[in-house]
């Protein structure tokens, strides 16, 4: 049993630097400075930034320019990420606000960050930089929507299971900064966005709700993915979606003539970088992709069986994958998408021995309350379930209740990392010893 613990606690540590490798490959420190643009001639730098690197992009950002020679009375902005993510800044203001649920800071900054793009001139040079989490941290509710209203909104959506896409489909109708109107406001002052995507597919448009990018959604897709998860919306949310004065500027629109968009770390980046970790350590790789969707239990399930035959079939594997999976809520526990997976993992491969897994949001945080704190995972190993009974834990009671997180606590085996500062969405380790 000694023997087997031990080689169970290296397996662990392998998948957790698989994890590491992955997180670093999409830190702004290695992606962000060789695409910031030349600070403009005679104008000002106006630096925007909204999401879960926004503290360390912007910090990286206005050393690069301010370092570089340009005036600090030519450097302005604003910057805001999810609480715990701020970082330290010269000279750009960094506040907090609420993820994934928005607060009054989220609707702050978003005022804020419309102001200065209105105030933009064709000298100046807007510069965006976004990434995962800008939805919520920026929030101009429309209409007579309140934030209270948009934050029962936002609920909705979680609790429905709708993938982060149809989400933002729905916001950008309630919103005067999502879906291209950032860039209306800017207009017709030229604009560079820089991304870190944190969506399958890596869609300009619903990274962080598309501020500066025309949306080719349209006002009837939200109603269907409304009626679809019948959500019950806010009469006030109801009466813009059923505007078509709501409707989001799309391509060919003048204001964004002068836009330029590049996305400068993608899902793909750090799965690559986590597949290169696991082949240095000696393991066959089966790479699922970046872009994985679907019901996190369901992905579980299909994802054990794969390890189970691996292993019949002698082989020595890593399973990588990527992309935001989802969680119906049907419980009042807590958890996320990550913890989730993991626990029905570890029910479908029940002991299976030789079989350690991780699954972590890149970001740090996976579901929760909002807290810099919540954990970012959770990690399966052959004892899992054998240490949880020995504590009187039933863990399909614990996923019957989407209670992932308490399952994980109990046991000790919670991934906390803290707040990583960049976000690709989330990053799931399988290895397979025969």
């Amino acid at each position: 049993m000694r023997r087997s613990t031990d080689e169970i606690q290296k397996l662990r540590a392998t998948a957790r630097t698989v994890y590491d490798a992955a997180v670093a490959r999409a830190h702004p420190a290695g992606c962000l400075l060789p695409h910031l643009p030349a600070a403009p001639g005679r104008g000002r730098l106006i630096l925007l930034a909204a999401g879960k690197a926004a503290g360390s992009m912007t910090a990286l950002a206005e050393a690069h320019y301010l370092d570089g020679g340009l005036e600090p009375d030519r450097l302005v902005g604003h910057a805001v990420a999810r609480h715990g993510y701020t970082a330290p800044t010269r000279q750009i203001p960094m506040v907090a606000a609420g993820h994934p649920v928005p607060d009054a800071g989220s609707v702050a900054s978003a005022g804020r960050a419309l102001e200065l793009a209105a105030s933009a001139t064709v000298d100046d040079l807007v510069l965006v930089l976004l990434s995962g989490g800008g939805s919520a941290n920026w929030v101009a509710p429309a209409g007579r929507l309140t934030l209270a209203e948009k934050q029962a909104v936002t609920r909705a959506l979680l609790r429905s299971g709708a993938p982060i896409g149809e989400m933002n489909i729905v916001r950008k109708r309630l919103s005067r900064i999502k879906g291209g109107r950032l860039a209306l406001a800017a207009a017709p002052a030229p604009f560079v966005t820089l991304a870190i995507s944190d969506v399958p597919g890596d869609d300009p448009a619903a990274i962080a709700s598309g501020p500066t990018v025309p949306d080719p959604s349209t006002m009837a897709d939200a109603r269907a993915i409304v009626a679809r998860y019948r959500l019950d919306l806010p009469p006030a949310a109801r009466a813009l979606l059923d505007d078509d004065a709501s409707e989001t500027p799309k391509p060919g629109h003048p204001a964004f003539a002068h836009g330029t968009y590049r996305i400068i770390a993608r899902p793909a980046d750090a799965l690559a970088a986590a597949r290169a970790t696991a082949e240095e350590a000696g393991y066959a790789v089966i790479d699922l992709g970046p872009d994985l969707q679907g019901e996190a239990r369901e992905i579980a399930a299909a994802h054990a069986e794969m390890a189970r035959r691996l292993k019949q079939e002698g082989r020595r594997a890593a399973i990588l994958s990527g992309g935001e999976l989802t969680v119906t809520l049907r419980g009042s526990g807590r958890g996320g998408p990550s913890q989730e997976y993991a626990l029905a993992l570890a029910i479908a491969l029940a002991g299976e021995p030789g079989i350690v897994a991780l699954a972590g949001d890149t970001d740090g945080t996976d579901g929760g309350g909002g807290e810099a704190t919540d954990p970012a995972g959770a990690l399966v190993d052959p004892q899992t379930l054998t240490r949880a009974a020995a504590i009187g834990l039933d863990p399909a009671r614990s996923l019957a209740d989407n209670d992932s997180t308490g399952f994980f606590e109990a046991l000790g085996d919670l991934l906390q990392p803290g707040p990583t500062l960049t976000n690709v969405n989330d990053c799931r380790v399988i290895l397979i010893e025969p």
